[in-house]
């Protein structure tokens, strides 16, 4: 696939990073000396700009597969978009920072004013961060959650601690409740996929697969979710802090926002229903301790400074709060967060490359979500018709990887080695990135 991208900031880099092994990768940007950022990975750099007309022939944008245009200014994204858009036929993604501009793009079938915009994908990091951290919070304890099947089957992950009951157990020798499956660990930021003899350590995150009934079930007899999400204080009150506020008060959770702009602050009071809007600086220990933070059972850091979330979070963390999630601007800064403590830290540049490579990339076998920062991978695979049905334990995969669900027809089947597998079987799997493509194949024969 060639893939054309304007823009040489960091979440052009991270994308290309993440493409550029797999599809042929040219990088417009108007300043040559980025160029340096992307010299040790094959691909062509040109200097330019994207929306001009002469820059995209002398690149050959007729035969490029995707635009993506993710400069740090959401005016030439989109003028860059529309050009690319009235040259060729070719996918166009354009990443937006400002919640104007997504409402502009996202205009209403039916209204006086609607045309055929002629972008294909609007990407608001923001927003897909502010989705990510809503439903970590929705699920205490779990670090990391997602939804499949229609909300009837789940991922959740959790980290192991010196309270978790079954800390240096054999996974064999947990009592996990049925249609529960232990699908990977990550120790030492390395993810493996365990087998029954794996023995679960003290800071291992744990990625469990299942029914949502047998999560829940799981959740309340080993991580003590007895009681929903009571009070959440938010930290930065910009665009992310807003949004996650909102998306709380609907869940009818109780919300402390801190922002430490006056005028924000109104603004903040005009949009919120029952949200407490404090105006004050939230790496101030006293302020925080004169506030009740403390009774909060999640505290989420979101200002646009990553030192600033990091000191903020360490304060909290002081005050014993049991979750504590931390926006990071900067990818590499992610681990470096956990190291220290932060139980959750979250890139809005990760969310949105996850949801652009699972949506627009790899369009033959859709990934429905990538764990621990693209080192596992959630498939989802049709078996084909002339697939012959065979047992799971007789299937020789070629490598680690585990059947976790099977959606046949309209039911949920959470697999044992010897549920069958049968031709037309939606099947969704976990494994490693490095062996993605070989689990694909293998059920392409």
């Amino acid at each position: 696939m060639k893939i054309v991208i304007y823009g040489a900031n960091e979440l052009a880099c991270l994308i290309a990073v993440k493409l550029f092994e797999d599809h042929d990768i040219i990088i417009i940007d108007e300043d040559a000396a980025n160029s340096e950022n992307f010299d040790k990975l094959d691909l062509e750099y040109v200097v330019g700009s994207g929306s001009n007309i002469s820059v995209l022939e002398s690149i050959g944008i007729k035969d490029a597969d995707i635009f993506i245009a993710c400069t740090d200014n959401d005016e030439a994204n989109i003028v860059a978009c529309l050009t690319v858009t009235n040259m060729t036929k070719l996918k166009t993604v354009c990443f937006v920072s400002k919640k104007e501009n997504v409402d502009s793009l996202s205009m209403v079938r039916g209204s006086k004013y609607q045309r055929e915009l002629m972008i294909d994908y609007v990407l608001w990091p923001e927003e897909l961060m502010t989705q990510e951290i809503f439903r970590i919070i929705t699920v205490p304890n779990a670090i990391d959650v997602e939804n499949f099947a229609n909300g009837k089957a789940r991922l959740l992950e959790y980290r192991i601690d010196n309270t978790t009951k079954f800390i240096n157990k054999k996974i064999k020798d947990c009592s996990f409740p049925d249609e529960t499956l232990i699908v990977g660990i990550t120790r030492e930021n390395e993810l493996f996929i365990p087998n029954g003899d794996t023995e679960l350590l003290l800071n291992d995150k744990i990625i469990f697969m299942g029914s949502s009934y047998s999560l829940d079930i799981l959740a309340n007899k080993f991580f003590q979710e007895n009681n929903d999400v009571k009070q959440v204080t938010i930290i930065g009150g910009g665009s992310v802090g807003l949004m996650l506020a909102q998306n709380l008060e609907k869940a009818n959770i109780k919300i402390k926002l801190i922002e430490y702009n006056y005028k924000r602050c109104e603004e903040l009071t005009e949009n919120l229903k029952s949200a407490l809007v404090l105006n004050g600086d939230g790496a101030n220990f006293e302020l925080l301790e004169s506030e009740r933070v403390a009774d909060s059972d999640v505290v989420v850091c979101v200002t646009d400074n990553d030192e600033k979330n990091l000191l903020c979070s360490l304060l909290v963390k002081q005050l014993g709060i049991p979750k504590v999630i931390t926006r990071v601007s900067k990818n590499a800064n992610a681990n470096l967060f956990e190291k220290v403590g932060i139980d959750v830290a979250i890139s809005q540049n990760g969310a949105a490359i996850e949801n652009l490579e699972n949506h627009l990339i790899n369009t033959d076998i859709e990934i429905l979500a990538t764990v621990e920062r693209g080192q596992g991978e959630v498939l989802e695979i049709c078996v084909p018709y002339n697939f012959k049905a065979d047992m799971i334990m007789n299937l020789n995969l070629p490598c680690k990887a585990i059947i976790a669900i099977i959606q046949r027809r309209n039911r949920v089947i959470i697999p044992r080695g010897t549920t069958q597998i049968m031709p037309f079987d939606n099947l969704i799997i976990f494994t490693t990135k490095d062996n993605s493509d070989i689990i694909k194949k293998y059920f392409k024969r």
